[in-house]
């Protein structure tokens, strides 16, 4: 089935509040604030001991690929723990920057029941498919990207001709609008080269991202039909111009 959404739909939707977005951005600013990753609670310590917390923390609340395959019982939930753990400033910014700037028109259309299944199941899912290819790995694996790019790949398949505000580098990183099906593709195959680069074990979970960005994607197609678009609806002729 086709949806075509008109400019005034698309205008009512980035208009709608987003609980569920807003939440989860707090939830996941509250997890950070009061962990040792921020560096602002006086009970971790400083120096090598807040950093001996911040292993702690995330070997606790982060999924360790060789323990979940191992069978062990509590590591198991730890893809759900894992998506509000992050592992600095830069990486908690990083990712609530992407999910305000996303999330917002993709839990109106989608939901808020669909949006935050498709948001945890494929969060969850992104980071155990990563886990699953680096199953001898020891080190923690945290941080929302892949259930943010979940939610990438829904807005993607939903609203393909939205512009997104871009910093290209070899613009000198001036701000350019371009439509989404330009602009997420583009950075889905960063993504791609990234990972076939990356060395093992987690550092940067390029293949997560990968991975909730197709199950976002396809997310939004079962919800939603084999294709919707956005169509912009034609500016009324000035007055004088209409011909009888």
């Amino acid at each position: 089935m086709i949806r075509n959404w008109s400019a005034s739909a698309a205008g009512a939707i980035r208009g709608t509040s987003a609980p569920v977005t807003h939440t989860l951005i707090v939830l996941c600013c509250l997890v950070f604030l009061v962990g040792p990753a921020s560096g602002l609670h006086p009970a971790h310590g400083a120096g090598e001991e807040l950093l001996e917390a911040q292993r702690a923390c995330f070997r606790r609340w982060g999924v360790i690929p060789a323990d979940l395959f191992e069978g062990s019982p509590g590591a198991v939930l730890t893809p759900a723990t894992a998506l509000f753990v992050h592992g600095g400033w830069v990486h908690l910014l990083g990712n609530m920057l992407f999910l305000h700037v996303f999330g917002a028109m993709t839990e109106a259309r989608m939901g808020r029941v669909r949006f935050t299944l498709c948001y945890a199941g494929c969060g969850y899912l992104a980071l155990l498919g990563y886990a699953a290819a680096n199953a001898d790995s020891e080190r923690s694996l945290i941080g929302a990207s892949g259930a943010i790019s979940a939610v990438l790949g829904a807005f993607l398949f939903l609203f393909p001709r939205a512009r997104v505000t871009s910093l290209l580098p070899f613009l000198f990183f001036l701000p350019v609008r371009l439509p989404a099906w330009v602009v997420l593709p583009f950075w889905a195959a960063l993504q791609w080269a990234a990972a076939g680069r990356a060395g093992e074990g987690p550092g940067v979970a390029y293949l997560a991202h990968l991975i909730g960005f197709g199950l976002g994607f396809g997310c939004a197609w079962v919800c939603f039909g084999r294709a919707t678009t956005v169509k912009a609806t034609p500016a009324p002729a000035p007055e004088g111009e209409n011909q009888p």
